[in-house]
Parts: C-alpha cells; sequence; structure tokens
C-alpha cells in the first residue's frame, strides 16, 4: 500500500493529467501564434525599414494588392531608374517605379507598371520616403487587419484566450494535487 500512495504522490507533485497538459499547450500556442504573425509587421521597423501595405493595383503583377512592403531610407540620389519608391503623394503613400532621376531638378518621374504612361507629377527628393527593398504578397491583409479596430480586438480576445487557459491549466494542476 506504501508503494500505491508514493506512486501517487509523485504524480501530484508532477502535475500531471492531460487536461491541464492540453489547456496550456494550447494556451501557449494561441501566444506564439500571436507573437509570430506580429514580427513581420514589428521586427523590420527595430531593423530600420518602414513597413506599408498595398491598396492599390498600379504596380500589379509584380506587386500585387494585398502586399506587404518594406521601404528603406535611401539618398536620393543614390536612386536608380527602375527602383521601386515609395513617397508621399496627394492621396497618401504611393510606391511607384522610377522612370528617370532628375538630379538637377531634384526630382522623380514615376510610372506604376500596371498604368499605361508616366504618372502626370513628378515627384520631388523632399517626398521621397526610400527604395522599396521587399516586398510579399497577402502579407499587407494582415497588417490591415492588425490595424483595424476589429482587427485589435481580436488579437485582445485572443491573448485573453491564451492566457486564461494557462491560468485554467494551473488551476486544474492545483486540484490534482491538493
Amino acid at each position: 500500500m506504501s508503494k500505491n500512495m508514493a506512486g501517487g504522490n509523485k504524480r501530484s507533485r508532477k502535475g500531471g493529467g492531460l487536461l491541464p497538459a492540453l489547456c496550456n499547450l494550447l494556451g501557449i500556442g494561441i501566444l506564439l501564434c500571436i507573437i509570430l504573425s506580429c514580427l513581420p509587421l514589428t521586427l523590420p521597423r527595430y531593423l530600420g525599414y518602414e513597413v506599408y501595405n498595398v491598396v492599390s493595383g498600379s504596380m500589379e503583377p509584380e506587386i500585387p494588392v494585398g502586399s506587404i512592403l518594406y521601404v528603406k531610407a535611401e539618398a536620393p540620389e543614390d536612386i536608380a531608374e527602375g527602383d521601386v519608391i515609395a513617397f508621399y503623394g496627394s492621396s497618401g503613400v504611393i510606391a511607384h517605379r522610377v522612370v528617370r532621376n532628375h538630379l538637377v531638378e531634384g526630382e522623380f518621374t514615376t510610372k506604376g507598371d500596371a498604368n499605361a504612361g508616366e504618372d502626370l507629377n513628378t515627384v520631388s527628393y523632399a517626398s521621397l520616403i526610400g527604395r522599396v527593398v521587399r516586398h510579399y504578397p497577402l502579407l499587407g491583409r494582415m497588417l490591415f487587419l492588425y490595424n483595424s479596430g476589429m482587427g485589435k480586438l481580436y488579437i485582445i480576445c485572443l491573448a485573453a484566450c491564451g492566457v486564461m487557459l494557462n491560468l485554467l491549466a494551473g488551476i486544474l494542476r492545483g486540484r490534482r494535487t491538493g
């Protein structure tokens, strides 16, 4: 009889049980998914990149709608023809390809790949944000979701569920040992 009690004490000290372990794993999994899904949106900012999402088709098929752009600050003189740049336009941030870099005038002539002609207005050097270094299709939709009010609410609710599942696992383990 003493062997069974020793075995029972050993099990209760470990806090064993399938349900607490599943709650704990699920809670940790949810929290890890949230953290990992936020990394492509936050980590590049710490590395010196600006992050934007594509909302129009002016650069398709090269850069489709729903892509995320990583833009690195660049001196205007270092921008070459054919580079894709991000700049402040009248309707917000725009990413178009450089057709000509007018060094003397301090401006760019740009064109969206999907557009028939060059942009009507030139882009002054002061409007330049930087060169588009990378783009990833579909990640822009995630950025849009995370920046929306409903998306933030979903993230908070998911994180709360992950935390509550970990707390539930602790409570269930406490009952087994108590």
